[in-house]
């Protein structure tokens, strides 16, 4: 049951997002180094290496798990993502596309989730 990772969309976009992060909190404050800046970096970088690590599980239960996982570190970038913007280290342009961007995974990896079942 082992899934190439790298050709899942949700992994190829997870990935992208990060990429959009550390550009985005390299314009954070330096006082947010090790606060929202770190928070914001290793949640995304968790949301593709869970995706690829459940790819490696032997079995669908396994790998569902991990979706869990990137799933939630989702979710808490999302909510990381809303501190940035209501502290003002963020426009509303750069929010609004993030925020799409995240709602896409979100229902990218549960519906993913969802159709192993299947």
């Amino acid at each position: 049951m082992k899934h190439n990772f790298r050709k899942l969309k949700i992994w190829q976009d997870s990935l992208e997002l990060v990429i959009k992060t550390y550009k985005m909190t390299k314009s954070f404050p330096s006082e947010e180094k090790y606060g929202l800046s770190s928070q914001l970096n290793r949640c995304s970088v968790s949301i593709p290496s869970n995706i690829a690590e459940g790819s490696s599980k032997s079995t669908v239960k396994h790998f569902k798990i991990f979706l869990e996982t990137s799933l939630g570190s989702a979710f808490e970038w999302e909510t990381q993502l809303i501190v940035a913007y209501r502290v003002g280290y963020i426009n509303k342009e750069k929010f609004k596309e993030l925020e799409n961007n995240i709602n896409k995974i979100q229902n990218m990896i549960y519906t993913f989730k969802n159709k192993l079942s299947s």
